[in-house]
């Protein structure tokens, strides 16, 4: 019945796997035992895609929340115990895996030995239930109310805009942000397809400025390729201030447009406020809440 669940929300068998750290063909043979069992085909499926039939759809409605109260009742058995042990699942963008989870996942799995983490990227906002995840990584304005939300990581990020010195040796430093409409500049877009326009701010005035380049990259998992083109003399790249830090310090990259850096409000743990939350992601809060900066 898990595997079931399992792979009719993620819809497959792959992204089933993927979820729940098990393997596709353990996951079909579970769903083809069940199916022998009830008599009933649950699922079609394609070379493409899984879907549930409408027996399937019936059963995934009564038996996702069902799994959902057993496993919460299990999650009792934790108050009773020195440590909290078990899964947490969490859904994190990649700055987030890289600007925010490094300087607290290893003391947190530290003070929690019985604790085991998976992290999960992905750019999009996602039910992290439905994803298979405890709590997820967003900012603000990606948030839903009926979600409870934490503040993690830094409360002030920056967009920094930089390029090689090479590059602007060759092309010119721009003064303006309009003036970057005549610059190679390598732009990112979600998978989605959205691609955010740069937006800068200074002394009350925003601009925000659609670019064009020789290089677009898939945000996420594509984005150091950018970052690698920019310090090859490739354009302008424009990306949060820490990712870029290290190669700021090191002089492979100058600041462009520094005074017009867009600051914006660090990123929330979100986690659903209608289902008690697990020992884990209890533990994850309060760790979060007990090393946050006063």
């Amino acid at each position: 019945m898990h595997a079931f669940v399992t792979v009719a929300t993620a819809g497959g068998f792959r992204e089933g796997a993927r979820l729940s750290g098990g393997s596709a063909s353990a996951l079909s043979e579970a769903v083809r035992r069940l199916e022998a069992r009830l008599g009933v085909r649950l699922l079609n499926r394609t070379t493409r895609s899984v879907a549930p039939t409408e027996a399937g759809r019936g059963l995934l409605d009564r038996l996702a929340p069902a799994l959902a109260e057993v496993g919460q009742a299990l999650d009792v058995v934790n108050s009773f115990r020195d440590r909290p042990a078990g899964t947490l699942r969490l859904n994190v963008p990649m700055s987030a895996s890289r600007l925010v989870l490094p300087a607290l996942v290893p003391t947190f799995l530290a003070a929690y030995p019985d604790i085991r983490l998976e992290v999960l990227t992905d750019e999009s906002f996602v039910d992290v239930l439905a994803a298979g995840c405890d709590a997820g990584i967003r900012y603000d304005e990606r948030l839903e109310q009926d979600m409870i939300a934490i503040p993690i990581g830094p409360r002030v990020q920056r967009f920094a805009t930089a390029a090689s010195p090479a590059y602007l040796d060759r092309h010119g430093r721009p003064a303006h942000p309009r003036e970057l409409l005549g610059h190679a500049c390598l732009r990112g877009r979600f998978a989605s397809g959205n691609m955010p326009a740069w937006e800068f701010e200074r002394d009350g005035e925003t601009v925000w400025v659609e670019p064009t380049g020789p290089l677009v990259v898939r945000i996420g998992g594509a984005t150091d390729l950018a970052v690698d083109a920019a310090i090859a003399g490739t354009g302008i790249v424009m990306l949060f201030e820490d990712w870029l830090r290290p190669h700021l310090d090191s002089g492979a990259l100058e600041p462009v447009l520094a005074s017009w850096w867009l600051s914006f409000p660090g990123p929330f743990l979100y986690y659903p406020g209608r289902r008690l939350v697990p020992a884990p992601l209890r533990a994850f809060i309060d760790f979060i809440r007990a090393t946050a900066p006063a």
